[in-house]
């Protein structure tokens, strides 16, 4: 018996395979959470499903982070299926892809910049509105999301979603302090880089890859099989005293000050 045996848990935000959510959904399938996944729109819709498939879910939501409505109507239909829900997984973030390269300062829109603030942080906040009243009463429930370094540190290319993402960690610690009384946890999984669908629009991913695995106290990159696993504690009894937690699943890189000096020169 797994450690999420008799938890329901529904999952925004796989994209394929190779997505950190599909990674989290692993996890959570093997320690026997019943999962449920949303889609953002029609051309998504039998991609999703065959991933349902593979956990054995039918149960797959329209979700289109942008509109109220359609989150509201996810978690109102979701209500129909299930009397309750322990664990909502928010795995999305968008920017316009051409902001996402150069200066910051010279690149960045007011229109670009409502977009990857509304996707990347305000939909976590929508969607535990909509999925709190199916959280009440349940034991432990958890809400968790994903960031990445760049909401704390500058990176190359990552701009403005950066500037999102900062406003996301900050939503975690608000939305634990709101949300603690009523025994909901709202924590956060920085993930080191990973060679994702979505990670991939970012200019010069790949070196930035390299850079970490070389610089990681690890030596190498991580997995969404690790931040998979770290997802399933966070969200189980496990973790019951964590919240408002930004936890930082990359090897080690976020505490490296400087990176390149060789232990044999040191020698």
């Amino acid at each position: 018996m797994g450690f999420l045996s008799g938890k329901r848990a529904i999952i925004a935000g796989i994209a394929s395979n190779r997505s950190i959510a599909y990674g989290i959904a692993q996890a959570m399938h093997r320690e026997g959470a019943e999962l449920a996944f949303t889609y953002p729109n029609e051309r998504m819709k039998d991609r999703v499903e065959k991933i349902a498939k593979e956990f054995g879910s039918d149960i797959i939501l329209e979700c289109e982070a942008g509109s109220d409505e359609s989150i509201n109507t996810c978690f109102t239909d979701l209500g129909k299926t299930w009397d309750g829900l322990d664990i909502v997984v928010h795995s999305i973030g968008f920017a316009p892809k051409e902001e996402l390269e150069g200066s910051i300062v010279d690149n960045t829109t007011r229109e670009g910049s409502q977009i990857a603030h509304d996707i990347s942080a305000y939909s976590f906040l929508a969607m535990a509105k909509a999925a709190k009243p199916l959280m009440k009463g349940r034991e432990n429930p958890s809400l968790l999301t994903l960031s990445y370094l760049g909401a704390v540190a500058s990176i190359p290319n990552y701009n403005v979603m950066g500037m999102a993402k900062a406003s996301l960690e900050a939503g975690v610690r608000f939305m634990a302090a709101d949300l603690g009384p009523d025994g909901i946890r709202v924590n956060c999984i920085s993930a080191g880089p990973i060679r994702t669908l979505a990670a991939m629009g970012i200019k010069g991913f790949r070196s930035m890859l390299d850079q970490f695995s070389n610089a990681a106290p690890l030596r190498r990159n991580v997995t969404i099989e690790e931040v998979g696993n770290a997802a399933a504690f966070l969200s189980s009894d496990l973790a019951s005293g964590i919240t408002a937690e930004i936890m930082y699943v990359d090897g080690g890189y976020s505490t490296v000050g400087m990176s390149g000096i060789n232990k044999a020169e040191e020698a």
